[in-house]
This record gives C-alpha cells, structure tokens and sequence, in this order.
C-alpha cells in the first residue's frame, strides 16, 4: 500500500472537518445534556452527500471508497462520538445491508431516501441475552400467511429512539447454524414494536434503545432481498463496520490528544508551560506515537477492504488496536488536565467516557482477540 492520501482524500477531510468544527460542534453540548439528537443533521448531511460516501454514484452515492468513510468517520470523532455513532448506525449498519442485498423496492423505500436523510434507520442485531454471539439469537420470524411475526428483544441499538425504520435480524428456524437467521425491514413506527430509550455514560449524543417485538406482523416485502439465510451479509457487515469504528476511535484519540496539547501549551506554572515538564512531555509523545502507529494499521485495514481482501481476523486486530488506542489516549489526556479533566468545560472527560464504548461496542476487545486467536490455528 502507498502509505499516502490522494487529493480526493486530502479534499474530504478537510469539507468534513470544517462542517464538524462550524457546524456540529456548536450542537455537542446540548445533545450531550439532553441526550437527544438533532435529527435535522441527517438532512444537512444528505445534503453534503456524506451519507453516501461509501456508496457508488449510479447507485446515489458519492462513488468514494473505504479510506474516504474512514476519513469522515474520523473527522467526525475528533469533534463528537455521539454525533459520528448516530452517522455510522444508519449509513452503514442500516443501510449497507439494503445496498447489498435489497430488492428494488426495498431500496427504493429505505436506500435512496436514506442517502438523502429523509429517513433514519437503525441495525437491530443485538440482544439482551445473546451479546456478541449472533447464532445464540432468540428474536424469531416465524412465517405466517402472507408475511412473518416477529417475537424478540434487541439492546443497545443506536438510532432506535430517533429511527424510521429498522433492519432487524431474526431466527427464521430454530437450528443455531448461520443460514437460519434472516433480516427485515420494520417500518417505525409499528404496533407490537416498543422502543424504551436508555441513558448512557458515553456516546451521549446518539440515542440508543432498547427494543421489544410482540408478535409484530411484517408482509413478505419486508424479508431483506425476499429470501431467507443472509447471515453471511451479516458477518460482512459487521467486519466491515469494524475497520469503520476504528476510524471512529482515531478520532476520538486525536481531539483528546488536542486538547491535552493546548492545555499543556497554555497552563503555566513556575513561569512556564506544563508541556515543557518531562513528566507531560513524555506523556503527550506517548499519545502521539499511539495514535500515529493505529491511524496506519486503521487505513491499512480500509486499503484492505477496497481491495477486497478484508478478513475476519485482520478486521479485528483493526478494531482491537484502534479501540485499546483510545482508551490509553483519553486517559493520558484527563491526566495531563488534572482537576480540569473532570469539568464538562473541557472535553476529555467525554472523549474518555465515548472511548470506553468501543472496548465494548462492535464486538468487545476479547471477542476480538477470540477471532484473532482463532485465526493463528493454535
């Protein structure tokens, strides 16, 4: 791989930071406080086409590649996780499926107007029970006459609250083998589908819920592609999503480190800058060779997946090293502030608290290390 960012790149960063730092950056606050969403961004960005980043232009998209998504997911951290989790949950979890698989209509009805913003979706995939582990689901379809009713609970599915539409996967047969669980498209809202939103630590922006179906009737329409079996767009998905969420946390790292920066430049004491101490010195040098070496392997792993060579096992030493990354970063970063790290008035605090979600979220750091591990045939 050549280790440099075309000018296409270099032109998507800097559309996307300028619209994060003037236009997003002034919302951070009171969508934090609230933990509400202004949903009206969805709108500004289908304006931008960001939505459609990944995605081809004869099929509406922007025609940009990986390292492009990657770029705005980035970007986007760097001034709100929140904002950038409700981003990622619709344009790739909801959407990316539909790309993939939908038929026509289905992607006349939640694709196009997705790109657009015009509706809002959501990827109801885990569960209270079944964390990580896909194949021990327990949301059923069974099939009816003339559709399918679903019966189930989902949990921690970001957009939920806010959504217009779900991608839901459910067990279409009662074997616990890949081919029997399926994905449908729920319109919001509907009856027997009850969403309860929940408060978070992290990622406060975003809204997240927790799903009930009770016996919720979907036509045949809704079945994902009109066929059953589509785990294996599933496991793509969330691969996928997995080198996108460790773009996510690059960011996330880059605008604690920041702030530490400035703060370590701008506090004074004993007549000069904290920064110049060794103690912080070597601190923020550690911050920067950590972010530097996973912002590689994190590109590295988005050159991977547009050359169609992403795996498993690569997406989650991704996904690990990046997550991990975070986490010592944000930390470092409240360190460096002392008492001021933990004032809302700086943003370390909430960078280290969106940090921890991705140590959890998108398959914990030991589900990544179980795949990882696995891949070395020990």
């Amino acid at each position: 791989m050549d280790f440099t960012f075309s000018a296409e790149h270099e032109q998507v960063r800097d559309t996307v930071r300028r619209f994060a730092e003037t236009e997003i950056a002034p919302l951070v606050r009171d969508a934090e406080e609230s933990e509400r969403f202004p949903k009206d961004v969805f709108l500004r960005w289908g304006e931008l086409g960001l939505l459609g980043v990944r995605y081809p232009v004869e099929d509406g998209g922007s025609g940009f590649d990986k390292i492009a998504d990657c770029i705005v997911r980035e970007e986007l951290s760097r001034v709100s996780q929140g904002f950038a989790s409700a981003w990622s949950a619709h344009t790739h979890l909801a959407l990316w499926p539909i790309w993939r698989a939908g038929t026509p209509d289905q992607r006349a009805r939640y694709f196009e107007p997705g790109l657009r913003g015009e509706r809002i979706g959501g990827f109801a995939l885990s569960e209270p029970d079944g964390g990580s582990d896909i194949r021990a689901m327990r949301t059923r379809a069974q099939a009816v006459p003339g559709g399918f009713r679903i019966t189930g609970s989902k949990l921690y599915i970001t957009n939920a609250p806010c959504a217009d539409f779900l991608t839901v996967a459910a067990r279409t047969r009662p074997e616990l083998t890949p081919d029997a669980v399926s994905l449908f498209l729920v319109d919001l809202p509907c009856p027997g589908v009850d969403v309860h939103k929940l408060e978070k630590e992290g990622i406060r922006a975003s809204e997240t819920g927790l799903i009930h179906f009770d016996e919720v009737f979907v036509p045949e329409e809704a079945l994902l592609g009109g066929k059953l079996g589509t785990y294996p767009i599933i496991i793509d998905s969330l691969s996928e999503n997995r080198v996108g969420v460790a773009a996510n946390c690059i960011g996330i790292a880059r605008g604690a480190f920041e702030a530490a920066t400035r703060y370590a430049r701008e506090r004074q004491v004993r007549g000069q800058s904290i920064g110049r101490f060794q103690a912080i010195a070597h601190k923020l040098a550690d911050m920067a060779a950590d972010i530097e070496a996973a912002k590689w392997l994190v590109y590295y792993g988005a050159w991977r997946v547009d050359q169609g060579t992403i795996d498993a096992a690569t997406a989650s030493k991704v996904k690990l090293v990046a997550s991990e990354c975070a986490v010592r970063v944000t930390e470092a970063a409240i360190r460096i502030l002392g008492g001021a790290g933990i004032m809302r008035e700086f943003p370390v605090g909430r960078f280290h608290r969106d940090a921890l979600v991705y140590v959890i979220g998108e398959g914990t750091s030991e589900i990544q290390r179980n795949i990882i591990a696995r891949s070395l045939e020990l």
